[in-house]
């Protein structure tokens, strides 16, 4: 572990040096990069000196204890050095976890896709409250939300949403919601008053860049035909909605939200594009032995992790164990709790492979 924060601390000055370099002051892009870099450095940065100054003292103690006769003075400098040897274990602790590989994709923003699965008209009722949900976390860690494409269904709710979130480390946070959330509870519809379960699912991607994609024109058939609403009446009176195909793949991509068929189309290829890049992340992380794969950050997305129970009030995030009898805060946005045991799982984990 030395060996790796002396590298760190390396890499810092490296950086703090180029930040101060007039010709890597007039290279935007580059300068920014390097900024971000240095900050997130800089914790790890104090971390290792506040760790080093510890040693230090640590053998500036252990040195006093083979030269001093004093007893009075022996017994303080016992004291002091147990105390240090405390902090030291401490820190070594709190410097793995600040070493672990970041994910350089958690500090994008994300592409967020909600899709009504097994429940009828009650699971497109759950997709809505999802996304509204969703809506709620955002506002509450004041991210932005838009909506790229929605199929919505007449009672209030959605057979499919797709929404963009931008802001601070989006994805990193959004993350750990990918998969199968379930619902139990008794529809509106429900004349007998029996408690029925239904289910929705839910997709991250990581916003792709232009550079993390190569997308060939060539590679793609554009259609444009006239928006329709539910029930299939028509929205607009001219060809604005528009349907992208990725003929090697084979993926499509729908947008009719917009009025504007440039606004559709852009929408749409920012979809594409993630989905694309989502998938090459895929393929990159299968390479990954089973043994290695965090339970809580593959985004599994058959995989069946929170239930919704509304009689109870309760909500269950099966992949850590937790239990919140906190449904309508939940519902509301207050996923802290839960991100903060799933950040803490995730981390746990990855820290068996530095040992």
């Amino acid at each position: 572990m030395l060996e790796k924060l002396e590298n760190v601390e390396k890499r810092y000055l490296e950086i703090e040096r180029k930040l101060s370099d007039p010709a890597v002051i007039q290279k935007q892009k580059m300068y920014r990069e390097l900024a971000r870099q240095e900050a997130e450095l800089s914790k790890v940065v104090e971390a290792i000196r506040a760790y080093k100054k510890i040693v230090a003292d640590a053998g500036s103690t252990q040195q006093l204890l083979t030269e001093e006769n004093d007893a009075e003075l022996r017994e303080l400098a016992e004291s002091e050095l147990a105390e240090l040897k405390e902090k030291k274990e401490y820190m070594e602790e709190e410097l793995k976890t600040l070493l672990l590989p970041k994910d350089p994709r958690d500090a994008r923003n994300a592409i967020v896709e909600i899709r009504a699965g097994t429940g009828g008209e009650e699971a497109g009722l759950f997709a809505g409250d999802l996304f509204r949900m969703y809506e709620y976390y955002a506002e509450h860690n004041g991210w932005k939300t838009e909506i790229i494409s929605s199929n919505p269904q007449g009672i209030g709710g959605f057979r499919e949403i797709i929404f963009s979130v931008t802001g601070d480390d989006v994805y990193g946070m959004m993350k750990y919601e990918a998969g199968v959330h379930r619902v139990q509870r008794v529809p509106s519809t429900e004349a007998s008053g029996r408690i029925h379960t239904s289910a929705a699912s839910v997709a991250v991607l990581p916003e792709a860049e232009e550079i993390d994609v190569d997308i060939d024109a060539n590679d793609l058939r554009i259609d444009v035909y006239r928006s329709s609403g539910p029930g299939g009446q028509s929205v607009n009176t001219t060809d604005s909605a528009v349907r992208i195909t990725h003929i090697p793949t084979g993926l499509v991509v729908t947008c009719q939200d917009e009025k504007s068929q440039h606004k559709n189309r852009a929408k749409a290829l920012k979809v594409l594009r993630a989905r694309l890049y989502d998938r090459a992340l895929e393929a990159e992380q299968a390479k990954l032995t089973a043994e290695r794969r965090s339970m809580v950050s593959t985004g599994d997305r058959s995989a069946k992790i929170r239930t919704y129970n509304f009689p109870q009030g309760r909500v269950t995030d099966h992949r850590i164990g937790l239990t919140l009898y906190r449904l309508e805060e939940t519902l509301q946005g207050d996923l802290r709790e839960f991100t903060a045991q799933l950040k803490l799982a995730d981390r746990t984990e990855k820290l068996k492979y530095m040992e």
